[in-house]
């Protein structure tokens, strides 16, 4: 898994979300920038994540620990070898921290956690993200039509993934 221990992968640092965190990851996830893509969570949903033994809730810092993101992966536990990327967010964009974050997840699912499958969803409307998710191996499988109730009505959200293989072929670290 991860420990403590910030690992470092490129120009980042990746460590366990502590309780302390929590201030920094509702902020960034409650930022302007950032709520058209995401589906907010509570601080409760949070702790439970940071808690469990299914997922991997983890902070990204600079190497020298200003936190500029979070990310959240599911399914460690998963008999399937599934693991989701269920969220990335960036507080400080623009600077190439997500392409990082995604290398590291990558690496991490598939060379940590065995992992046979990565997967992930978007929002349709989130064309930098899908950008970013298609130039890094992902896949997209189908589209879940107008599955999430918003203030201004449904949106749908893009199914994408990447295989072991396609990540060795991808030309996997």
């Amino acid at each position: 898994m991860l420990s403590n221990v910030p690992v470092s992968f490129a120009s980042l640092q990746f460590r366990r979300t502590a309780e302390e965190d929590l201030e920094f990851v509702l902020t960034t996830e409650q930022h302007p920038a950032n709520t058209p893509f995401i589906i907010s969570w509570t601080p409760e949903q949070h702790r439970e994540t940071i808690h469990s033994s299914d997922k991997l809730h983890l902070l990204v810092e600079t190497q020298d620990g200003r936190p500029v993101g979070y990310l959240i992966l599911a399914g460690l536990t998963s008999p399937n070898r599934c693991i989701e990327l269920v969220r990335i967010t960036i507080a400080d964009q623009g600077r190439g921290y997500g392409k990082a974050s995604i290398r590291f997840v990558q690496n991490h699912a598939f060379k940590h956690l065995k992992a046979h499958r990565l997967w992930l969803d978007v929002k349709e409307h989130n064309a930098r993200a899908k950008q970013l998710y298609e130039s890094s191996g992902f896949k997209t499988e189908g589209t879940l039509r107008e599955c999430v109730r918003t203030n201004g009505g449904y949106e749908s959200l893009i199914v994408m993934s990447m295989l072991e293989r396609e990540y060795e072929e991808h030309g996997g670290e």
